[in-house]
């Protein structure tokens, strides 16, 4: 690869790949130097590389000196670390330095080029590879530009592969990483089916963004709720907070400034409709929709539905505990399935609940009319 050949492929690839031209050219630079050092055991000097032409010229880089003491110039404010080379200043006579710059002074830095006649070999190799990983950086960081802004959203894909810990979703110029532990319980998923994931994370790694998936957090009810509820992405219906249990069962808190839009009523849709394909998407997973209130003892008691005949006692609102008094018959309702329905009413509200029966209630000198 002569000059005229690198500068073609690399302004081909500058254009293709929307690489800066400089970035290659610099570190095209840096590699040829360190491939130079290596191979003349040279400590110091400097490469150039026409942008124009490909020319490429190595220099010595020296300082001028009236005389050479025995020990090496050592740059004293470069420090060695493991990951560093020491630095080596090396001198140069005043009398050789005039030969190359007759106006050349003491203490002034002065370059002459030492190209070596072989080192096009070199050149062509560290080009190639330099090229390569550029364009490997350029591919990442436009990939990591483009999925950024996905993160907690809803994102549709190809079930591509699978190992024994996690499925792997092709999203297009990337692929999303759906751990098995992410799943919805119980669901199945056909290799080289459509599926909808929420981005729960991305990360920029040296092989690429890494995206993570999921289908059981709670942010995925959410944005499944504004995919199939138009009045959620218009503002007509405002969603407060999710509480989920995937699998199981889900809790919406929803609410309204406009007091002729029935909120609860809308997510549901004509005869279930919008709520069904919700469901039918999470895999049969209930869902309860519930009213949001500013006021947080009608909230809770929102909450604790389907239990209906509940009184909410708050001693103070900043310390988010809660006693709720519910019918006896009903006490089992408000607590759940292995009390279920009172820890998503806890998630929703962000109130700490606990839950009596009036009987309890009474015997605790708790009377409730």
């Amino acid at each position: 690869m002569n000059g005229k050949e690198f500068i073609k492929s690399l302004d081909f690839i500058v254009a293709e790949k929307n690489i800066l031209k400089e970035k290659v050219l610099e570190a095209m630079e840096l590699a040829l130097l360190t491939a130079y050092k290596r191979m003349y055991g040279k400590t110091n000097g400097e490469v150039e590389i026409n942008g124009e032409t490909g020319e490429i010229k190595i220099y010595s880089v020296k300082t001028v000196v009236e005389k050479i003491e025995e020990e090496a110039y050592e740059d004293e404010e470069t420090e060695e670390s493991e990951t560093e080379e020491k630095v080596i200043i090396e001198p140069i006579l005043l009398e050789e330095a005039k030969k190359i710059d007759p106006t050349i002074k003491v203490g002034e830095v002065i370059k002459e080029e030492v190209t070596p006649k072989d080192f096009g070999r070199v050149a062509t190799s560290t080009a190639k590879q330099v090229l390569t990983q550029k364009i490997r950086e350029a591919e990442r960081e436009s990939i990591l530009d483009e999925y950024k802004d996905k993160q907690d959203e809803l994102v549709v894909g190809t079930l591509s592969m699978e190992d024994a810990m996690n499925y792997y979703v092709d999203l297009g110029r990337a692929r999303g990483v759906l751990p098995k532990k992410e799943l919805i319980p119980g669901e199945k998923l056909v290799m080289g089916s459509s599926v909808k994931v929420y981005v729960s994370k991305i990360e920029a790694t040296t092989k690429g963004p890494l995206i993570l998936l999921s289908r059981s957090h709670y942010g995925f009810v959410k944005r499944l709720l504004e995919l199939e509820i138009p009045e959620l992405n218009d503002g007509t219906i405002m969603l407060y907070s999710v509480a989920r249990e995937a699998g199981s069962r889900s809790k919406i808190a929803v609410y309204s400034n406009n007091s002729r839009i029935d909120p609860i009523g809308s997510c549901i849709g004509e005869r279930g409709s919008r709520i069904n394909n919700i469901i039918k998407e999470l895999n049969g997973e209930k869902i309860d929709i519930v009213l949001y209130s500013k006021n947080n003892a009608e909230f809770i008691k929102n909450a604790l539905s389907p239990a209906t005949n509940v009184t909410i006692l708050i001693d103070n609102d900043d310390s988010n505990e809660a006693l709720a008094i519910v019918a006896d018959d009903e006490l089992s309702l408000a607590i759940g399935k292995k009390g279920q329905n009172i820890k998503l009413a806890s998630r929703l509200t962000h109130f700490k609940i606990e839950v009596k029966s009036r009987s309890d209630a009474s015997s605790m000198g708790i009377n409730i009319k």
